[in-house]
């Protein structure tokens, strides 16, 4: 049987493009994050290891200058002075060389991560139903694939190994200051309360304030991504001033969110500042007082060193405050690409399911009902059996279901009840993409991918040579209606080419795959008529010696089908030939005199 996912699951993926719910941050989710770099363990260890030679390097570097005062400086040993400086030199140099590879082997890393994330989600949105598409925004999963992955990018190249660099510093300085005088580190314990208590604040307000701000640019995309494709739509109805009113409403949240963003994180920084500038003047009150008493066990070189380390401990405060911002962004984006990468599909292919031998083309349905929402079926106990060769005309008012069979055919929906037999497999036994490697779909919509003719007509089949792509227009008998170039741009969307042209591409893409079953969903209810003629002699070669179903309101797409399946609200109510049913004065030919004109 047909692999299906709880209600609950369900439940939560129609709800995806709602994202009303927000899980909270934690651990378990930069973990999965960092487990995209489990591919690349080999770079990833060599880049700890350089994190931690790093975090070493730096208070070194402070402890030889502090070791230099101190010491020889103290004792005017001018010898003494310049090794203490030579080997600051040599430990500064070595510093600079492990930061190049530090910073070249993260970029590599991060760059490594987003090119298998990418990866990861087109794979999954490829075996998304059409369900999904239909209630996800487009400019919201172009958001996902652009600005979520870029915010993880720089989460993973720059935030992760930054910190990770500043905390080993904080650990290393740490030590020091213990070593040169416990009591003064108590000063410093001090500290660790307010900060605990700065950061959960403001952790707060950032996560709150960044989520969204993402969610408001989600929705500044989705809006100019459906305002593009809709701009004929936009300046046939004169809303271009309206489509811009609400764009600049939307554009003006994200700003005011974006403003939200930045004042929390404007006034996080400078109370961290504060802080640190604070507890420096109190260490040295304390430190000075304790070096002016003999016998507290700390002298002047001590003080010197415990401020060095001090400062070294502080400043990175201030610097992670800096990387939080961006560590929240990356964090969020994140966040939302793991959501829809946990969106599972509807229903997928049974584990048992089997690939479909090469088919004859008989069709049956037998009582099936489906619905998009399983509580409101568009199709009702739906039954018909299709003979191969034989053309079904699907006939019926706007939401009377024609479109709906032919998504069940073509295994796009599963019906809730009832069997779709092909060549006498069930539909639920076989796998999809063995169906439709054998199924021709040509579409209302005409839709060509940018790029040349040739790649266009070649889709269907990619190694597909010129010559086979000639002979199929040849076979249509359409060269002289197309470019005589198979190199020529047919542009966005096919929109150098014709309406008429765009038909014909798509003719000759389902002709090239020699389907056993085609399938038409109005293919030619936008054709002017005297384009019409041609296109109906290439459709007729197109359809020759095939099953097929048509979804038509012309008769001279219809007139000479097999079969005619005449629905009204998701029943068959009449079925028949064309002739046969006119003579029955039935719903089918109320619809010929309102709808179909003969040619």
């Amino acid at each position: 049987m047909i692999a299906r996912l709880p209600q609950k699951q369900l439940t939560a993926a129609s709800t995806y493009d709602r994202e009303d719910d927000k899980r909270p941050l934690d651990f378990r989710l930069i973990a999965r994050l960092m487990s995209f770099t489990n591919p690349y363990r080999a770079k990833r260890n060599w880049l700890a290891v350089l994190v931690l030679i790093r975090s070493v390097q730096l208070p070194g570097l402070t402890w030889i200058l502090s070791a230099v005062i101190s010491g020889p400086v103290e004792r005017a040993d001018v010898t003494g002075v310049m090794w203490g400086m030579f080997a600051f030199a040599v430990l500064a140099i070595s510093t600079q060389l492990v930061m190049h590879f530090r910073q070249r082997y993260a970029y590599e890393l991060g760059e490594a991560v987003v090119h298998d994330l990418r990866n990861a989600l087109f794979a999954h949105l490829q075996k998304m139903p059409m369900s999904f598409f239909y209630r996800t925004k487009v400019g919201r999963v172009i958001s996902r694939m652009t600005s979520d992955i870029e915010d993880v990018r720089v989460g993973v190249q720059e935030v992760l190994y930054v910190s990770l660099v500043q905390l080993g510093q904080m650990c290393v300085a740490t030590a020091f200051m213990l070593y040169y005088s416990p009591p003064l580190f108590l000063v410093v314990l001090g500290l660790v309360p307010i900060l605990w208590m700065l950061n959960r604040y403001f952790h707060r307000r950032l996560s709150k304030a960044l989520r969204a701000m993402r969610e408001s640019f989600s929705r500044v995309t989705a809006t100019l991504a459906e305002s593009v494709l809709g701009i004929r739509v936009t300046q046939g109805f004169v809303r271009q001033d309206e489509n811009a009113r609400i764009f600049t409403d939307l554009v003006t949240f994200h700003s005011a969110n974006n403003f939200k963003v930045l004042k929390t994180h404007g006034l996080f920084l400078p109370l961290l500042e504060l802080n640190n500038q604070f507890f420096i003047a109190l260490l040295m009150l304390v430190g000075g007082y304790r070096v002016l008493n003999p016998g507290s066990g700390t002298d002047v070189g001590d003080l010197v060193g415990f401020l060095f380390m001090a400062n070294l401990f502080l400043a990175p405060i201030t610097n992670l405050g800096n990387q939080y911002n961006q560590a929240m962004t990356a964090m969020a984006g994140a966040e939302r690409l793991f959501k829809l990468l946990d969106t599972p599909p509807e229903w997928s292919d049974a584990e048992s399911a089997r690939d479909l031998p090469r088919m004859r083309g008989e069709v049956e349905f037998r009582e099936i009902t489906f619905g998009y929402d399983p509580e409101r079926p568009v199709l009702n106990d739906i039954s018909f059996v299709v003979q191969p060769g034989d053309m079904v005309a699907l006939v019926g008012h706007t939401g009377s279901g024609k479109s709906t069979i032919i998504n069940l055919i073509a295994k796009f929906s599963l019906a809730q009840k009832g069997r779709i037999l092909i060549d006498g497999y069930d539909l639920h036994e076989l796998t999809s993409s063995s169906i439709r490697r054998q199924l021709g779909v040509v579409l209302q919509q005409n839709f060509l991918f940018t790029g040349t003719l040739g790649d266009n007509i070649r889709f269907s089949k990619p190694d597909a040579t010129d010559d086979e792509l000639r002979a199929v227009l040849h076979k249509l008998e359409c060269e002289d209606l197309l470019p005589d170039n198979l190199d020529t741009e047919v542009g966005e969307r096919g929109q150098n080419l014709s309406l008429g042209q765009r038909q014909l591409v798509c003719f000759a893409r389902a002709m090239l795959a020699d389907p056993r079953i085609l399938i038409l969903d109005e293919a030619t209810s936008s054709i002017d008529s005297i384009t019409e003629a041609r296109i109906q002699k290439a459709l007729a070669i197109l359809l020759k010696g095939r099953t097929s179903f048509v979804v038509a309101h012309r008769l001279s797409t219809i007139r000479h089908a097999d079969l005619v399946l005449v629905l009204d609200h998701g029943r068959i109510v009449e079925r028949g030939r064309h002739t046969e049913l006119l003579s029955q004065r039935g719903t089918y030919e109320k619809l010929y005199q309102r709808f179909i004109q003969p040619a």
